[in-house]
């Protein structure tokens, strides 16, 4: 990864100026990363919304879900095995956990980079509406 003055340079796609997870992925950003492989980084999440909360990262931009499974299905799946690996070290494996991919505005994404939150450790809410 190339870094230039105020903020990442697209390097072959690879990474975009001011992505925050882009930044982590490059070593740049400090993060409390579970496993890294050369297509997938796991991390802890910063404001954890259970006690097993994980962000699992593809090396490669991506903007969403979307592009990542049009435009490489192999990591997506690789994706979601490391969730799953996440699950298994975290022991949370057999109890239960959730997969999530969030998208658009209306579902809370904050970070424009796809990835996958690997959530549980306890008993989690329903879906549905804020109330």
């Amino acid at each position: 990864m190339v870094r230039g003055w105020g903020g990442w340079l697209t390097i072959l796609g690879m990474t975009v100026a001011g992505c925050l997870f882009c930044g982590i992925v490059a070593g740049e950003i400090p993060g409390d990363v579970v496993h890294r492989s050369e297509r997938v980084v796991a991390v802890r999440d910063i404001n954890p919304q259970a006690k097993t909360h994980v962000l699992v990262i593809p090396t490669v931009h991506y903007e969403d879900a979307l592009e990542l499974a049009t435009s490489d299905p192999a990591v997506l799946a690789e994706v979601i095995e490391v969730g799953a690996a996440v699950a298994r070290a975290a022991g949370i494996f057999e109890s239960g956990y959730r997969l999530v991919f969030n998208t658009g505005p209306d579902a809370g994404r904050t970070v424009f980079h796809a990835h996958l939150h690997v959530l549980g450790g306890e008993q989690l809410g329903l879906f549905g509406r804020v109330s």
